[in-house]
């Protein structure tokens, strides 16, 4: 992998991670145009790294709500904040159960065809759709709502269905207030991340010596991803309350129907 290659796929992981158009799917895409083979221990290692980039950008969006949720929940009472932590923690019942039990199936059944990643894409693009057409309301996430946005994210392990665009959709097609699903969708995908990227390192995933990349194109990727994911993530929260979600099923859309043509074509 060269470092040009690299910065492209670290600004596409950055900006499509919050972006709801799919990170995963456009990193399959750009793996694809470059000829790279995704499941080669480097671009392992080097996927890793950029996921862990992303997480980052987020606690560093957040860091100021992060540091006032955690003081609120060592507190040890039932505060506003320790009821946040219990519903992030039930939002991710579903998706552990995915990545424990079911990971490699899901992704052995959706891995053998480029074609899987455009339909995703055309489905994000119809539930963009669809929670734009619901009416604004002012419902607050509680323990029922967090557990169906946990089960949206669950099915997002599916290349080309957006993490971002399914939990944020869902979470507006339940009611909840704009300006608070956009929060909980970042804020819910950090442990998810690091656990997923855990089991990675685990099965020997991460490891610059003997993947054979070297450490300037992994170092550009991990920055670029990381500069990327905080303009996206500062962007999408914006995005999310002004009801522009609009846009991104129509690129979804394209961008999709675009890999479908290409597969049959």
């Amino acid at each position: 992998m060269s470092w040009f290659q690299a910065l492209i796929l670290g600004l596409l992981q950055g900006l499509t991670e919050f972006l709801p158009v799919s990170s995963s799917g456009h990193l399959e895409i750009g793996y694809h145009l470059f000829n790279i083979d995704a499941e080669g221990a480097n671009n392992l290692t080097f996927t890793i790294a950029v996921h862990a980039a992303t997480v980052l950008s987020t606690l560093f969006v957040f860091r100021k709500e992060i540091i006032e949720i955690l003081a609120g929940f060592f507190k040890f009472k039932y505060n506003d904040e320790t009821k946040f932590v219990f519903q992030i923690v039930i939002s991710m019942i579903p998706v552990a159960i995915i990545g424990l039990f079911f990971k490699d199936s899901m992704k052995a059944l959706f891995e053998n065809g480029i074609i899987y990643v455009g339909l995703a894409l055309l489905v994000t693009a119809a539930l963009l759709i669809m929670s734009q057409m619901i009416k604004k309301t002012d419902k607050e996430i509680n323990y029922w709502r967090a557990f169906v946005i946990g089960i949206s994210q669950a099915f997002a392990i599916i290349p080309g269905l957006s993490r971002s665009g399914s939990t944020i959709a869902t979470g507006l097609l339940l009611g909840v207030k704009r300006e608070n699903v956009a929060r909980f969708s970042f804020l819910m995908v950090i442990v998810p991340v690091l656990g997923e990227s855990f089991l990675d390192l685990l099965k020997g995933g991460f490891s610059v010596s003997q993947s054979g990349i070297d450490a300037f194109p992994l170092l550009v990727g991990f920055l670029a991803a990381f500069g990327a994911g905080v303009f996206a993530c500062r962007a999408m929260i914006s995005l999310v309350q002004r009801s522009k979600l609009h846009y991104f099923a129509i690129y979804c859309m394209i961008v999709g129907m675009i890999v479908i043509a290409n597969y049959l074509f």
